[in-house]
């Protein structure tokens, strides 16, 4: 009854979700957008969000902001920006999720050499104890691992890495859209959203490929740098709403960014 009631903290009625991803910080530092989270938290709770994904510290230290939107607790961590290789490793557990009064928490996996022998097992795990829970887990799945060669981001390896979070146990799949996307959600036996990749200055493009993912059975979004990277981050978040749960068209959600 516990993943029932936090599911609907994520998910509306239409079974669909708008999460915008905060979690940067552990791996890019206080980037444009990020640098006070407080202010940035409160401009997504007013803009149509439904849920955020944060870090510990965040979680911790903005409880009050944060009251009024789901909250998805990050358990890894990534290379950082000075880093080396692909893999994330836990850092925090269930048990602290709970204590923070996390709706679902979030983890990093991918099949690939040298990453699939850490994070695979990781998932799995996780699964295990948020069932125990009642605690939903969004795997966050990527061909080769966190930042990876863009040459492993395949359509084919993409389905290939979100089947097998299934298999594992997530409940929901955070991974990269590419055009045919179907083929993910078809052999996907849990919601799939789609993440926002690099900052685009191609706005029109973008939410062409939103409205696309939709189109092809994603069931939302979990996106960052751009929204709160956008000029206009409550405009963007209000058209990405807009496209997500109430069916706009591509030039309505473009009318409400300009407006």
């Amino acid at each position: 009854m516990n993943k029932i009631r936090r599911w609907h903290r994520l998910f509306q009625r239409d079974g669909r979700t708008f999460i915008v991803a905060l979690d940067h910080g552990t791996n890019a530092g206080a980037l444009p957008g990020l640098e006070r989270p407080e202010e940035t938290i409160l401009k997504m709770a007013a803009s149509g969000v439904d849920a955020v994904i944060v870090n510990y510290g965040v979680a911790r230290k903005f409880a009050r902001e944060l009251s009024g939107l789901g909250v998805i607790l990050r358990l890894d961590i990534s290379p950082t920006a000075m880093g080396q290789g692909h893999a994330s490793r836990l850092a925090y557990g269930v048990e602290e999720a709970l204590r923070l009064g996390a709706d679902a928490v979030i983890v990093n996996a991918g099949p690939g050499v040298g990453v699939e022998e850490i994070t695979l097992p990781q998932l799995a795990d996780i699964a295990r104890r948020c069932d125990n829970w009642g605690l939903p887990l969004i795997g966050e799945i990527s061909p080769g691992g966190f930042d990876s060669d863009p040459s492993l981001r395949t359509l084919d390896n993409i389905a290939l890495g979100a089947r097998i979070a299934c298999e594992l146990g997530a409940d929901v799949i955070k991974t990269i859209y590419r055009p045919g996307f179907r083929a993910v959600t078809e052999t996907c036996f849990v919601p799939v959203v789609v993440l926002g990749g690099a900052k685009t200055n191609d706005v029109k493009a973008f939410l062409a490929s939103i409205k696309d993912a939709l189109d092809e059975g994603a069931a939302g979004v979990a996106i960052g740098r751009n929204v709160w990277g956008h000029p206009r981050p409550e405009k963007m978040a209000a058209a990405l709403a807009a496209l997500i749960h109430k069916g706009a068209t591509l030039e309505e959600a473009q009318a409400i960014l300009e407006s």
